[in-house]
């Protein structure tokens, strides 16, 4: 064993800042992607046998993987854990939990000719693990920093396109309902020339799935170099656009099949963290948004009576 595997394998366990069991899973599928080709065999392998990579050593793990024991305690830093006694430790917690409700075994890969009765409890299934892995690997002070810019900004302007031009769309009518100031923008030029009106005390947003996405980082980074506070939504939080966020919130990344494209899983992860965002700026201005909330339900009682 190297001395780089020793000093880092040799890391004390149960450490505080560990990722919990249950969130392992949904670390692996959105960390894969920007991982190393061997880390992500290590990733994958213990993700789909906890129990059996339990048992395993660091050798062992690494030879079932074809890779090194440098790789693979690489991967378990990268997935939370100071060493790999760690993870093993938390894969055996992961199998206990399997053991004890195990989630039905259920292909989330929609068939042209599936039953639609197939089709609802296929897609129901994997919008409930998109949303289970959103939640799990939400940073919540991020979040947090990110709702106590949003509750005291002067103006938000919130960048999309695509699916995630309706969930910047939607972001917006909420902060609207409880009286802030916001505006969505899917044109790629307007977005800009309104984020060279941003300054410090406004908040720019950039939902983006793939965190390339070009015509929502240029505005992006308008902003952030006018001073605004800047918070990224990606399922990639090594993506291009997060080096102009200062708030990063990571979105799930889900398996996608041919009859299930990217946009479905991505747009169910960033609505979860879009009403998050809500919520907690309700919560932080509730004085002023339960008014607000009122005044336009009363606006529009009048045309749900008819």
């Amino acid at each position: 064993m190297t001395q780089e595997v020793k000093e880092i394998f040799g890391s004390a366990s149960g450490s505080s800042g560990s990722t919990p069991p249950a969130a392992l899973a949904a670390k692996v599928r959105t960390l894969a992607p920007s991982m190393t080709r061997s880390m992500q065999r290590v990733a994958e392998t213990v993700a789909a046998d906890p129990a059996g990579c339990a048992a395993l050593t660091v050798t062992g793990l690494a030879e079932l993987t074809g890779t090194s024991e440098a790789t693979v305690v690489r991967t378990a830093r990268i997935l939370g854990y100071p060493g790999y006694r760690d993870l093993r430790l938390a894969l055996a917690g992961l199998a206990a939990h399997q053991q004890s409700g195990r989630a039905p075994a259920l292909t989330t890969d929609i068939a042209v000719d599936d039953p639609i009765a197939d089709v609802v409890a296929k897609l129901a299934y994997d919008e409930q693990q998109t949303l289970a892995d959103t939640a799990a690997g939400l940073d919540t002070v991020q979040l947090g920093a990110a709702v106590t810019a949003l509750a005291a900004a002067r103006r938000t302007d919130i960048y999309g396109v695509g699916a995630s031009g309706l969930v910047a769309q939607d972001l917006t009518q909420k902060l609207l309902r409880i009286g802030l100031i916001a505006h969505a923008h899917s044109d790629p030029h307007l977005a800009v020339t309104n984020a060279v009106q941003l300054k410090a005390g406004d908040v720019a947003i950039a939902i983006t799935h793939s965190g390339s996405t070009g015509d929502v980082i240029e505005p992006l980074r308008v902003a952030f170099e006018h001073g605004a506070t800047t918070v990224a939504i990606t399922g990639r939080p090594d993506g291009a656009v997060t080096q102009y966020a200062d708030h990063i919130l990571t979105t799930s990344t889900a398996r996608e099949s041919e009859l299930r494209p990217a946009a479905m899983s991505s747009r169910t992860s960033q609505l979860l963290v879009v009403d998050c965002l809500f919520i907690g700026v309700a919560q932080r201005t509730y004085e002023q948004a339960a008014p607000a909330l009122s005044a336009s339900y009363e606006a529009l009682a009048h045309r749900h009576r008819r």
